[in-house]
């Protein structure tokens, strides 16, 4: 590259010497729920149109965006090495593949913030079709299984392989992205589909599907965060700190008001508000907060040795590759404290009285919830007085669009209807009802606790005699 083409690639789109347009290309994921508050919040509310800077050398700069949606993060990577797009978000994995081919084709990204996470593994799965007898990892032995390769779910499987001691002969893996894979699993053309956030949940929501391994197994955070071009955060730094008070923003908005903001990303991305919800609501999988914390770069150079032990990316230097100036400044534009944030791996918690039972709701863990078409979502302070909850709504020919509880041995939010239930009714005004995403933790958890495996139909039924 000459001198000249240089200077011009890194003017990004700064048409002429009067520096009257700034082309910024955003690669986005609308149906990556962990990203929406990077992508689609923002170009819906305006908000990083209404935060960029206008003053010093942007007076007279007229800002021209281009919102580019992905199904998942490779494609990013390409546009961002093609200088098509300036800042992206994609998930753990493929950041890392971001990073390592920026330094190595002399196209530097930098990751300058966290969009969600969970400090688990939780946000990736692997589902399989419900009406198979696949219930646990062991099973998908010599089976068909499918993943967007090169995606958060592809570096689940192979960090759930190694911890396993396995190799990849384990299964058939192929490669398929979410809208192929969710299809030939409906259509059993394949035995399981492994995907990254929201299918993990969308499919057995959308009633042919279940979950039979959550990426929380592994115990290695999972995330999506925010990539930007090197050149063009060292030219327009400004414009970078602006996306991410941004994105702040955006979480501050989908905070104040779960339920609404749950029933707009529906509108603007067609995923279903109560996967939305059980992603980003109160206690939900993911955690909205842009810190740059050290277990995060911790779980990425765990990530890394994953992929150079399979000989699947080029060296990356991450200490140098990770770059939290823009978020820091970001943090004091907004008047936070980021080094208290950066301590903090509080969320939001399901608060309020159970209506039921006649409680304060005082433990997260243990909290549910009912969202009640046409209505409310109305929590309880227990599984058992959520089964009331529901029993008590159904008896009044109210239908419902979600009931969620907590998995007890992952300490993710599960949809009920979904999960597996440990039971213990010697007495049955008092019944212990335990729930589970996973039938072998249920089942484990019963016989430990003198209990017995239950469906959801036959735990609602098991607290008809219990007494608040």
């Amino acid at each position: 590259m000459t001198a000249l083409s240089a200077a011009l690639a890194l003017t990004v789109g700064l048409r002429s010497a009067g520096a009257e347009t700034l082309d910024i290309g955003i690669g986005i994921q609308d149906t990556t729920t962990n990203t929406v508050t990077g992508g689609v919040v923002l170009q819906q509310l305006g908000l990083f149109k209404k935060l960029l800077p206008k003053t010093g050398k942007y007076k007279n700069i007229t800002y021209s965006l281009s919102w580019q949606n992905f199904t998942s993060g490779p494609p990013i990577t390409n546009g961002m090495m093609a200088n098509n797009i300036q800042i992206g978000m994609m998930g753990d994995y493929p950041l890392l593949v971001d990073g390592a081919t920026g330094q190595a084709t002399g196209n530097a990204t930098e990751l300058v913030a966290i969009l969600a996470y969970n400090a688990h593994g939780g946000g990736n799965g692997i589902v399989v079709n419900k009406d198979t007898p696949l219930y646990d990892f062991d099973d998908l032995k010599g089976k068909t299984v499918s993943v967007p390769f090169g995606s958060a779910a592809h570096g689940m499987l192979l960090r759930a392989l190694q911890m396993h001691g396995l190799t990849n002969d384990f299964w058939n893996l192929v490669s398929q992205s979410p809208e192929i894979g969710t299809t030939n699993l409906q259509q059993k053309r394949i035995d399981a589909h492994a995907d990254f956030v929201p299918f993990p949940e969308l499919l057995p929501f959308r009633g042919f599907a279940r979950k039979i391994y959550d990426g929380a197994e592994t115990g290695v955070p999972t995330l999506h965060a925010v990539i930007v071009r090197k050149d063009f955060a060292d030219k327009y730094p400004e414009v970078v700190v602006a996306y991410i008070e941004a994105v702040m923003q955006a979480n501050d908005w989908f905070r104040s008001n779960p339920q609404l903001a749950a029933t707009k990303i529906e509108d603007w991305t067609k995923i279903n508000k109560e996967v939305a919800y059980i992603y980003l609501g109160p206690d939900g999988i993911m955690t909205l907060d842009p810190t740059i914390k050290p277990a995060w770069v911790a779980a990425l150079k765990t990530d890394y040795g994953v992929l150079q032990h399979l000989n699947m990316i080029k060296p990356l230097d991450i200490d140098t590759w990770i770059n939290d100036t823009y978020v820091r400044q970001a943090f004091k534009n907004e008047g936070r404290d980021y080094d208290k944030q950066l301590k903090s791996m509080a969320s939001y918690d399901v608060k309020g009285r159970d209506p039921v039972c006649k409680t304060p709701i005082t433990n997260p863990a243990e909290a549910g919830q009912v969202w009640i078409r046409g209505g409310d979502i109305v929590s309880f302070s227990s599984p058992v007085c959520t089964l009331l909850g529901v029993r008590q709504y159904q008896a009044a020919g109210k239908a419902l669009n979600a009931v969620y509880l907590v998995d007890h041995q992952l300490g993710i939010k599960v949809f009920a209807d979904e999960a597996f239930f440990a039971v213990n009714d010697k007495d049955p005004k008092k019944p212990a009802i335990t729930p589970f995403l996973l039938k072998r933790d249920a089942e484990a958890y019963a016989k430990a606790n003198g209990g017995r495996l239950a469906t959801y139909a036959e735990a609602i039924k098991d607290v008809a005699d219990f007494t608040p």
